[in-house]
């Protein structure tokens, strides 16, 4: 099916963290119809093995191709580290198919006053080493320390912001030698940008802070001028699905997307 600047942008997360990049999309590109899909019957995907993200991601890739997608955003971290090959490939011509570790290490990468960078996520994000490997071929003269930060997302996602549980497992994080003297850090989990300000302020400010949603949004909004793919009127309503629902995912939804959103439930690994 040819695609259509009309057709909507899909974007899914392992959760509600996506929703940061959601927000920062429709910010920028208002006129553009979402298909939101948060897998939060299986977050955390960072604890989970490479074949059990793919599955995941896949099936979810195939609900939103449902749906027409002319874009596909892969707005996790991990998805993207493990699955995008594969995600490609089911996909094919059938929309573009845009992740959120390509954008953002083309931003760093010409960023000439970043000589030691540090990188957060998940475990798998982190295992994976996509990050470093993705740096390392532009600007192999960048010293790069990683850490995986598995704790952040069940504390983010259980509502513990801005308190001093969250304060305290920031600095029991990022207190890790390999950081010192660091001059950015790479929220490498759509989730870390809700605790931006709080790891900005550990660092007294004086850290660039890499966040992934406005990055990602700028590069979705180029490719589809370069394809001729941007929706000048506005076509439909956004839809936010979730793979589980409580009224707790709905109240947090709000945070991670800066206004209120409805969430539907729809269950794609029934029989």
């Amino acid at each position: 099916m040819k695609r259509k600047a009309n057709n909507p942008i899909g974007i899914f997360d392992s959760g509600l963290g996506g929703l940061t990049v959601a927000g920062a999309i429709k910010n920028l590109l208002p006129d553009e119809q979402i298909i939101y899909f948060g897998d939060t019957a299986h977050l955390p995907y960072g604890d989970k093995s490479k074949e059990t993200i793919t599955t995941y991601s896949l099936k979810i890739t195939e609900f939103l191709l449902n749906y027409n997608c002319k874009a596909i955003v892969v707005a996790c971290n991990t998805a993207s580290a493990n699955a995008i090959d594969n995600i490609e490939k089911t996909v094919n011509d059938k929309a573009i198919v845009i992740n959120v570790i390509d954008p953002v290490v083309d931003y760093v990468s010409k960023i000439n006053k970043i000589k030691k960078i540090g990188i957060i996520g998940t475990k798998s994000t982190i295992n994976s080493k996509t990050f470093e490997k993705k740096l390392n071929s532009v600007r192999p003269d960048m010293i790069i320390a990683s850490l995986a930060t598995p704790l952040f997302v069940p504390m983010i996602e259980e509502g513990f912001i801005f308190d001093d549980i969250s304060n305290a497992i920031i600095r029991a994080y990022l207190s890790n030698e390999q950081f010192k003297d660091i001059d950015a850090l790479i929220l490498a989990c759509t989730h870390y940008p809700i605790i931006k300000n709080q790891i900005a302020k550990f660092f007294n400010f004086k850290v660039q802070i890499i966040d992934s949603s406005k990055i990602v949004a700028n590069y979705l909004r180029k490719t589809l001028i370069d394809n001729n793919l941007i929706n000048e009127q506005f076509s439909s309503l956004d839809k936010f699905f979730v793979s589980d629902y409580t009224p707790y995912f709905q109240d947090i939804a709000g945070i991670f997307y800066e206004e209120p959103i409805q969430l539907e439930k729809v269950n794609l690994w029934e029989n």
